[in-house]
């Protein structure tokens, strides 16, 4: 586990002088992000930990619901896109290599992956599949925005299944809803799953996963009924009548329209893909029918950016348990060679083998500017080892969400007490 001495976290006291989202002005504040180019941005070490935790947990629903990991090329051939109509798409990045041959940059992997099923789909009895990637889309983003919200390179999680027929396309379908449901719960977010637009994707439905945020750029229409749409497919419903700016009604119940950032978005592609790109199997009777596809996107950092935005404070960051960076903030006062900070070095070993994600502030600097960075970066606990640890004989504990003070942890006692007592206090919080 690293020490702040050592470790890249360049932290700043402004945010950039853009900035106007929350987690845009807070992840480059708390040293997570930095910005290369308009829409390109570079993950530095504590902020690539948050962003590969949400990595784990996606990547842990999608296996326990039979998805197969492989990894796509970003580089591909433009006539793939050319057979399904997608070429023309003005967020495609397109160029020619040195021969003249026309390539994209991809900015999602329905081509490739219909293309491989294709030749490695043959018969009924190789059905159904689900397969996904963690992969760098690129988009022309016409207007870069917010930080990590809105950029021109992000990783996403796609996946695809295949099947016979809808029924199984819909058996599929279902068995995703229920994995990005378990996901989002597992990031501690506030989200909704709602009805979507197909969009530039095709096919014959979808549903985006939105966590509200004042920052967020698509606008969700709740019901209390427990109805929930964007704002453009509710519009689109007969069942939804406008009474005048933004106040709607359905079924004569009153619609609340709210922020939010689209985090994940899923789509029922039935044969879109397969019969431009000729995927096909053949059936018991022998007949080439062709294959069923729908496609799941998640975006991680934009998971990161939402958590950002919904627990900030005037502080900084508080991360939800699962995404943080690390368990432990923990601070050692006092100067080298010192008492105190002898017993600093001890908890960190301590906290260290016995498993805790602890990050050790052992830099010579006041306790003032130790603190205000640890509330900056937001780490769920921040233990303390000072004169009055000493004094006291306990290490001082606070609750990064809400800044609450917890009972004191006794320093001394075998070790396996205190990783208890820190791993207590860990699972307890939200």
């Amino acid at each position: 586990m690293p020490r702040l001495s050592e470790y890249m976290l360049p932290t700043e006291k402004q945010a950039p002088a853009d900035a106007e989202a929350i987690s845009h002005k807070l992840m480059v504040r708390a040293g997570l992000i930095r910005q290369m180019g308009a829409g390109m941005w570079t993950w530095l070490p504590a902020g690539w930990r948050v962003h590969q935790n949400v990595v784990g947990i996606v990547r842990e629903e999608m296996d326990a619901i039979g998805g197969q990991e492989l990894l796509m090329p970003v580089l591909q051939p433009a006539e793939p896109w050319r057979k399904t109509g997608r070429l023309e798409i003005d967020e495609l990045f397109k160029l020619s290599d040195r021969k003249g041959s026309e390539l994209v940059l991809a900015m999602t992997h329905e081509e490739a992956v219909t293309f491989h099923a294709a030749q490695t789909i043959r018969s009924y009895r190789d059905l159904p599949q689900i397969v996904y990637h963690f992969q760098v889309k690129e988009r022309d983003e016409p207007r870069p925005r917010a930080g990590v919200l809105r950029t021109r390179e992000f990783v996403m999680k796609d996946s695809y299944s295949f099947d016979r027929d809808q029924a199984g396309m819909e058996e599929r379908y279902a068995l995703h809803v229920g994995a990005y449901d378990r996901m989002m719960k597992r990031t501690g977010l506030r989200w909704y799953r709602v009805e979507g637009d197909v969009g530039m994707m095709g096919g014959l439905g979808a549903h985006e996963y939105m966590a509200p945020c004042p920052a967020g750029e698509d606008e969700v229409m709740l019901g209390e009924d427990g109805y929930a749409a964007n704002v453009e497919v509710a519009n689109a419903s007969p069942e939804v009548e406008k009474m005048g700016e933004d106040r709607y009604i359905r079924n004569g119940r009153p619609l609340r329209i709210e922020p939010a950032i689209e985090v994940g978005n899923i789509f029922k592609l039935g044969t879109r893909y397969s019969i431009p790109l000729g995927a096909s199997y053949l059936d018991e009777q022998g007949q080439e029918q062709p294959v069923w596809m729908a496609s799941y996107g998640i975006g991680p950092a934009r998971i990161v950016a939402a958590a950002v935005e919904q627990y900030a404070d005037e502080h900084g960051i508080s991360w939800p348990r699962a995404l943080a960076p690390f368990a432990v903030h923990l601070v050692g006062l006092g100067r080298p060679g010192t008492p105190e900070r002898d017993a600093a070095e001890q908890v960190y070993e301590t906290l260290s083998g016995g498993g805790i994600d602890t990050l050790y502030d052992d830099r010579d600097l006041g306790p003032g500017e130790k603190f205000a960075e640890a509330e900056l970066l937001g780490c769920p606990l921040r233990l303390t080892v000072g004169r009055r640890t000493l004094e006291s004989g306990e290490i001082e504990v606070q609750v990064r969400r809400g800044r609450i003070a917890a009972a004191g942890i006794p320093l001394e006692g075998e070790p396996g007490g205190l990783v208890r007592a820190v791993d207590e206090l860990w699972q307890g919080l939200p």
